[in-house]
C-alpha cells in the first residue's frame, strides 16, 4: 500500500492557514463567558469553519467561476471573523495584542484567498478565450 493521496484543497496554503486559525479560535473561545456560548462564540466558530469548508467545497466544483465564488465566500467569512475578534475585544474578552495577532494572520489569509481567486478568474478567462486549452 502506498501513500494515501490528498485531496487538492489540502495542498492550498489558504486552506492550511484557515485550519490553523480554526484551531486557534476554538482554543481562545473556550475562555469566553459561558453566556456567549450561543452568541459570539458560536458565530465566530461558524465563520472560521466556513473559510476552510468553502475552500474545500469550491475545490470540488468543475467550473472555475464556481471555484472563484466559493473562494470569495471564504474571503467574506475571514472578514466576519475579524469583525468578531474586534467585537470580542470591545466586550473585554480578549486583549488588543490578541486582536493584532489575528489581524496579521487574517491579512495574510485574505491575501492568499485574493490571490487564489484571481488565479481562478484568470484561468477562466484563458479558457473562455482559448477553449482548446480547457484543463482544470
Amino acid at each position: 500500500m502506498g501513500d494515501i493521496k490528498k485531496f487538492g484543497f489540502e495542498n492550498l496554503d489558504a486552506w492550511k492557514l484557515s485550519i490553523e486559525l480554526s484551531k486557534e479560535i476554538y482554543k481562545i473561545t473556550t475562555q469566553w463567558p459561558e453566556s456567549e456560548k450561543y452568541g459570539l462564540t458560536s458565530q465566530i466558530r461558524i465563520a472560521i469553519n466556513s473559510i476552510s469548508l468553502n475552500i474545500a467545497e469550491g475545490n470540488g466544483k468543475y467550473s472555475l467561476m464556481e471555484k472563484a465564488k466559493f473562494t470569495s465566500i471564504s474571503y467574506c467569512s475571514s472578514q466576519e471573523v475579524m469583525n468578531a475578534i474586534i467585537l470580542a475585544n470591545a466586550l473585554g474578552f480578549i486583549s488588543e495584542n490578541i486582536v493584532n495577532h489575528y489581524r496579521t494572520k487574517i491579512k495574510i489569509l485574505t491575501k492568499k484567498l485574493a490571490s487564489l481567486r484571481n488565479s481562478q478568474l484568470k484561468r477562466h478567462e484563458t479558457q473562455t478565450i482559448n477553449p482548446k486549452h480547457n484543463k482544470l
